[in-house]
């Protein structure tokens, strides 16, 4: 399982949790299910409808391409997991306060 850090601004981070908890799920479970909605065509419902909406409404949904959905190359899955980890660590930037 992979674990993704998150930049936003304290305000829509403070949204989201407070969203989250009123759905009683914890931030990483609601955001799960957001992206999920988001991203999983199969899922159906009025709770992925309704964020799928959303993302529409905000221009960040796109429509999936038709036909099957290849997997990218070898070669570019490392050069992208090379760059990902390019970054500042994320133990300095708490660290560092950022």
């Amino acid at each position: 399982m992979a674990q993704v850090s998150w930049r936003a601004d304290d305000e829509l981070v403070e949204r989201v949790r407070q969203v989250a908890s009123h759905s009683g799920r914890s931030l990483n479970e609601y955001l799960t299910v957001v992206l999920s909605a988001a991203t999983d065509p199969e899922l159906a419902g009025s709770e992925a409808d309704a964020v799928r909406e959303r993302l529409a409404l905000a221009g960040l949904l796109e429509k999936a391409a038709p036909g099957p959905v290849r997997a990218p190359m070898a070669q570019a899955v490392a050069d992208a997991a090379a760059r990902a980890a390019s970054g500042t660590p994320l133990d300095e930037l708490i660290a560092s306060g950022r």
